[in-house]
């Protein structure tokens, strides 16, 4: 089309109507000296013709996409809602809180690291990098509060180490996309929950709270997901699915944390509400991202 319009439009006047016929498919440009004869004055209505066929085919060539949404994430003071949560009366003692907490942040650092080795991508390994060293950090915060109080780091967390490493084993995706997002899910959650217990706990239970404030890096695996998902309705789909399942695993996790006789005897009513708020920062996530909770 284009190669009809710069050809045919340097000829003469009369070349240069028909060249535009050419363009917009009106029918073939004669050769040069043929056509129609124009009366006085056509000149000028070539001249009126000519913007209402060309223009529209110049405004279509250059007109702009439109703009990709942009997704945020929610700023890492807001806690959401979970911290609202009363959980003294489900609150286990204090050095089964301790143990759990420090675990945790020891089992986002090793599923993390195994995330570097398996990225071929040099900026992603330094996005990670730095999401699994704010997880360490965090795990050596914990584990010094634990020694601080004149306790064995190592005998507070081996009694969960079981259940815990066969909880991570279930969020191993199939592909490393869907194991990240499991990191970013989880960890949220277990977060929140803890950050929540951490109430019942006075001064120690403040340190923890501090702690798991903590910038966690997690905004570079958001990045990193919003950059799979955008434009690609497979991958959306598959890593919603995939979030929704971590769900049932990872509130196990939170009930198995609380005083089991305490938990059996309350009603569930009341049980449902320790858990409605957490799903609903989970859900903020969960929208930030673009994902369907």
């Amino acid at each position: 089309m284009f190669r009809c319009l710069s050809g045919d439009l340097r000829r003469s006047p009369i070349s240069r109507i028909h060249a535009v016929s050419c363009a917009t498919g009106a029918g073939p440009a004669p050769t040069a000296g043929t056509g129609p004869a124009y009366p006085s004055g056509w000149r000028g209505q070539e001249e009126t013709r000519r913007p209402s066929i060309v223009n529209p085919v110049v405004n279509w060539f250059w007109k702009r996409r439109t703009p990709r949404r942009t997704l945020t994430l929610r700023t890492r003071g807001d806690q959401g809602t979970a911290t609202r949560v009363d959980f003294a009366e489900l609150a286990p003692e204090l050095n089964r809180f301790l143990g759990q907490a420090a675990y945790l942040q020891l089992g986002y650092f090793e599923t993390l690291t195994r995330l570097i080795r398996a990225t071929p991508e040099l900026s992603e390994k330094e996005a990670l990098s730095r999401a699994a060293g704010a997880a360490l950090t965090k795990h050596r915060a914990i584990v010094d509060v634990i020694a601080e109080r004149g306790d064995d780091p190592t005998q507070l967390m081996l009694p969960f180490r079981e259940n815990l490493d066969a909880f991570r084993r279930k969020t191993i995706g199939a592909r490393p996309r869907e194991t990240l997002l499991a990191v970013y899910i989880t960890a949220g959650m277990l977060d929140d929950f803890y950050f929540a217990l951490a109430s019942s706990y006075g001064e120690t239970g403040e340190r923890v709270a501090a702690i798991l404030s903590e910038d966690d890096a997690r905004h570079e695996i958001v990045a990193i997901i919003q950059e799979t998902i955008d434009g690609d309705g497979e991958w959306r789909s598959l890593l919603s699915m995939w979030a929704r399942r971590l769900v049932g695993d990872t509130i196990l996790v939170c009930r198995s944390a609380l005083r089991q006789p305490e938990l059996a005897a309350m009603s569930e009513d009341r049980v449902e509400l320790v858990y409605t708020e957490l799903m609903g920062a989970h859900a903020r996530r969960m929208d930030a991202m673009g994902l369907a909770s």
